[in-house]
């Protein structure tokens, strides 16, 4: 869903939990010459041929590897009275219509 509260919702928390990070999926997509021109001839931006979606796993990874050092990459400043708590917001619109390798796809209405 596009325009539907994502950003403000993903902002909201960001302000209000500690050591929280962000990765917003629009930060991965691919050049523009990259992008395929549908039909109708506009660049197809809503699909997830669109995005470099392996980069955003590597983010991903990076910051499992080391939640305080991608927060103080990404200017988040470590709170100590939480420095044992550290969150990661995954914002996009299309996060579950990537299919992991090696995962299994979960059905549609499988989830809350």
């Amino acid at each position: 869903m596009t325009n539907g509260g994502k950003t403000t919702l993903t902002n909201s928390l960001l302000r209000a939990l500690p050591n929280c990070c962000v990765i917003h999926q629009d930060d991965f997509f691919k050049p523009q010459d990259q992008i395929a021109v549908g039909e109708d001839g506009f660049k197809q931006w809503d699909v997830l041929e669109s995005l470099d979606m392996e980069a955003m796993l590597d983010t991903v990874q990076a910051w499992l590897s080391s939640p305080q050092k991608f927060a103080r990459a990404h200017g988040v400043s470590v709170q100590p009275e939480a420095s044992d708590t550290h969150i990661l917001l995954l914002e996009g619109f299309l996060l579950y219509s990537y299919n992991l390798p090696g995962r299994h796809e979960v059905p549609r209405g499988a989830l809350p």
